[in-house]
């Protein structure tokens, strides 16, 4: 088994760990203020302009097509500084990764280069609602054909980079008979379309950064165009992407893991208690110790599931349990960083406290820790003669 990476995906890395921290740790505790948000977006231009908001759309669409590994490893990198930008820049990717995979080759041709150069300043899923969150086919929001139109009816929820996101992908039902999750379409919503309306900013727990709102569509009219593969087959795209996105949470939950467990590290050494350095107590090694597996496991998990994608074999079970680990790990790391801190850690004067808030929602979006079990566990059955 080959484990070295490639130069391209060290170059990737390597440039992503820069950009990180010469633009996004300066600022990343300002955003957890709520302040810096032209920073955020600069520093996201920033990124576009390096290639990191398409790393797996193809070339001639402007994207980096450096694959799924690299990804997992720029994510990382970026999640490792500030997560808020990571998950800006994971999602606008996502969004380049579904249109480029069932986008119409006009639709490619419009949006993609958008999405790449930075035009958008980002992409946006719209999938959850009130009603429908690890049950999606559960969605009430409506799309009917109007003429040369489709008009959309309805609210999606917890939508991260609303607020500034130039493309929308839309999920909504436009066969209501039919079978459940079985009517369900999906479209390509640009910022300006008359009647898409951006609701309230979530006041949530971390990522403070990252901007999460209701997005409402209120007689949201798009041309016959707008919709993204055949209508009715909604609902499969939908699970297909989110595999993928799996990956770049996992790579998140990482980036914060490392980040919290180095700022514990660096602690330890320099804090003294009993006339000698916190570092030498064994109890507190056999912490880092514990930490410093799940970070290789977590590590492993999230390149096999990558290099399965790259290689284009299924990836699924592989992507929910890079997932499911490395989220967990992510509380288990930062709560052990904000333990070796004292009480330190429970104060906003060191970092380990924003750290174990950003990692909370991981075991939560793109599908929560017990979702990843029942597809791991169906995956796993599945094989069973």
């Amino acid at each position: 088994m080959q484990f070295a990476l490639t130069h391209e995906e060290e170059m990737i890395r390597d440039t992503a760990r820069r950009i990180a921290a010469d633009r996004l740790a300066p600022i990343a505790a300002r955003l957890d203020a709520g302040e810096g948000r032209q920073e955020l977006l600069a520093n996201l231009k920033e990124l576009a302009d390096h290639g990191f908001m398409s790393l797996n759309v193809r070339a001639e669409y402007g994207g980096a097509e450096a694959g799924a590994v690299a990804y997992a490893l720029a994510i990382e990198e970026l999640g490792y500084a500030c997560a808020s930008t990571a998950v800006a820049t994971s999602v606008t990717n996502m969004v380049g990764e579904v249109v480029q995979a069932v986008g119409s080759a006009e639709q490619k041709g419009h949006h993609l280069p958008r999405l790449a150069d930075g035009t958008y300043r980002g992409g946006a899923f719209c999938l959850t609602e009130s009603g429908a969150g690890s049950d999606p086919s559960a969605m009430t929001t409506r799309a009917r054909r109007d003429g040369d139109s489709y008009v959309i009816e309805g609210s999606k929820i917890y939508i991260s980079s609303a607020e500034f996101a130039g493309l929308f992908v839309v999920w909504a039902v436009t066969d209501p008979e039919a079978p459940k999750g079985k009517g369900i379409s999906c479209f390509l919503v640009e910022r300006d379309a008359p009647g898409l309306v951006i609701g309230k900013a979530e006041r949530k727990m971390g990522q403070h950064g990252s901007p999460t709102n209701a997005v409402h569509f209120d007689g949201c009219r798009v041309p016959l165009g707008a919709l993204m593969g055949r209508e009715n087959d909604g609902f499969r795209v939908a699970v297909t992407e989110l595999a993928g996105g799996r990956i770049g949470v996992a790579a998140l939950s990482l980036g914060i893991a490392r980040a919290a467990m180095d700022a514990a590290k660096t602690y330890v050494k320099g804090r003294r208690q009993f006339g000698s350095p916190l570092s030498e107590f064994q109890g507190l090694q056999w912490m880092i110790a514990d930490r410093e597996v799940d970070l290789e496991a977590a590590r492993l998990l999230i390149l096999n599931a990558a290099h399965l994608k790259d290689q284009r074999q299924p990836f699924a079970k592989a992507a929910s349990m890079a997932k499911l680990f490395a989220s967990e790990a992510a509380h288990r790391a930062t709560d052990t960083a904000i333990q070796l801190h004292g009480g330190a850690g429970y104060c906003e004067d060191y970092s380990v406290e924003r750290y174990a808030r950003d990692a909370r929602i991981t075991r939560i979006y793109e599908g929560t820790s017990e979702i990843q079990r029942l597809i791991i566990a169906r995956e796993t059955l599945r094989q069973v003669a």
